[in-house]
């Protein structure tokens, strides 16, 4: 296992995380803890989570698994705050109320004394940056949480937040975690460059492009049955684009004329791409997981990274991963 630098941590991760969004929505929990046995067995270290994935449930579930292991220090765990946790019209964003309360909660779910990397799940452009950074500070220097992130944030929150923290001499943020697939590769315009500057970790989520780059669609008007764009709609239907679909089945060709299975080429893809630290992969079942888990050994070719960009060029999109992000002002015309 070649194991990668956490940006300027000190800490080592392997170079796929496991991201559990599936975990009790809808994958069964038994299910769920077979998967986590499994990631851990095969070489991943950094299990990555939220508060509001299925509710609280994933992190009850993990919460459970560690239990059963019990070893702690042997796996790194990711959260996040920021979405609604109740009714309360307080429980959501980034105030200190809702980053102190929310990270009591996660605690308590995951059963633990510490959050090793507690992330902002997207950025909040109605607080006060020193507000958010100094909660933040104060979970570190409380011991709760041993560093912090940030997630599907732009560039320019980022730096700001940096210097803020430089400033006032408090913890700074150690990592992005954004959207970042074939389809969408924004990012490198300015995201990974300012991280690379800075010694930031990068994480990327849905590096399959939902399912597009592993050649599960026909057509971006007919989703396969079990797939989120189907289960959830709403925000994942809408990634869905024929375009996307078009590249994602080129894509699919590509991968099987040089002997890979699509999926493994699209997580293997983001693996290998400059600034990335980790890919999160997120199976639904043990078989998919099972499936991936062979990329922690695999390198791209210089040959097959140049067809790559020819379907999708650097820094392009062909359909939006951002779609969560309403500081990102972008739409197909």
């Amino acid at each position: 296992m070649n194991y990668r630098p956490f940006g300027r941590t000190g800490l080592q991760i392997s170079p796929l995380a496991l991201g559990t969004d599936n975990l009790a929505n809808p994958t069964p929990e038994e299910e769920s803890l077979a998967i986590l046995d499994a990631a851990v067995a095969g070489g991943i270290n950094l299990i990555d989570t939220s508060n509001s994935y299925a509710k609280g449930e994933a992190e009850r579930i993990i919460g459970k698994w560690l239990k059963r292991r019990g070893k702690r220090d042997d796996v790194l765990i990711a959260t996040k705050v920021f979405y609604p946790t109740s009714p309360n019209v307080n429980d959501r964003g980034l105030s200190r109320r809702h980053i102190m309360q929310a990270c009591e909660e996660s605690l308590a779910r995951l059963g633990t004394d510490y959050i090793d990397v507690y992330q902002t799940h997207r950025p909040d452009m109605s607080v006060a940056m020193d507000e958010i950074l100094r909660a933040m500070d104060d979970l570190v220097t409380q011991g709760k949480v041993r560093m912090f992130g940030s997630t599907t944030a732009p560039a320019w929150w980022l730096t700001e937040s940096l210097f803020t923290s430089q400033m006032n001499g408090w913890v700074k943020f150690a990592s992005e975690q954004s959207p970042y697939n074939l389809l969408d590769r924004r990012i490198e315009n300015e995201l990974i460059p300012m991280c690379q500057r800075h010694n930031l970790a990068v994480l990327v989520w849905s590096p399959m492009a939902m399912g597009m780059l592993a050649g599960r669609y026909a057509s971006a008007d007919v989703p396969p049955p079990d797939s989120r764009a189907i289960l959830r709609g709403g925000i994942y239907a809408d990634r869905i684009t024929k375009r996307g679909v078009e590249v994602g089945n080129a894509f699919a060709q590509l991968a099987r004329a040089h002997g890979y299975d699509p999926a493994q080429l699209a997580i293997l893809w983001a693996k290998d791409q400059p600034g990335i630290t980790a890919p999160i992969i997120g199976p639904r079942t043990l078989a998919q997981l099972q499936n991936l888990l062979p990329v922690l050994g695999m390198a791209l070719s210089d040959e097959l990274r140049a067809a790559c960009d020819e379907l999708v060029a650097p820094g392009s999109v062909v359909c939006s991963f951002f779609n969560t992000a309403p500081w990102m002002k972008w739409k197909f015309v």
